[in-house]
């Protein structure tokens, strides 16, 4: 499971001494035990594989907002803090489909829904975000919908 690996992966890090690593998989552990408390279980249960995707996802998506921040004030010596954190978290990531393969489906479902005018990219983001869950980042699904009408 991936709930224990990240604790396996603290351990590695401290015997290493890396303490980028340690800092990366210290917050993923933080994440996962904030996440089983939301979800009124104990610290010490673990999450599923798909739950501990969605928390990786959203640190990771932290850490990008994070970086574009730093980047606005001129804090570059964050940016490659931030984006080094970045890096070690995207590997435990699925990889996200490009912009070509998202618009040949947004393509193909708008078709299938039958969808001819920009009054309707609502309902074909929907469906598309729907179909693309931890498939596709909503960033460029969203640029690939523009980009039909």
């Amino acid at each position: 499971m991936l709930h224990e690996q990240i604790k396996n992966g603290i351990k590695e890090a401290m015997m290493a001494k890396d303490a980028l690593k340690l800092q990366a998989f210290r917050a993923m552990s933080a994440a996962f035990t904030n996440e089983l408390v939301a979800k009124n279980k104990k610290p010490q249960d673990m999450l599923t594989d798909e739950e501990a995707l969605a928390v990786i996802a959203k640190l990771a998506k932290q850490r990008k907002d994070s970086i574009e921040q730093f980047k606005k004030g001129g804090r570059e010596d964050l940016v490659k803090e931030e984006e080094a954190e970045l890096s070690i978290l995207e590997t435990y990531l699925p990889k996200l489909m490009d912009k070509a393969e998202v618009v040949k489906i947004a393509f193909a479902k708008k078709d299938e829904l039958g969808i001819s005018d920009a009054s309707k990219k609502g309902v074909l983001m929907s469906a598309l975000m729907k179909e693309l869950k931890g498939k596709a980042d909503g960033s460029v699904v969203k640029e690939a919908v523009d980009s039909l009408f």
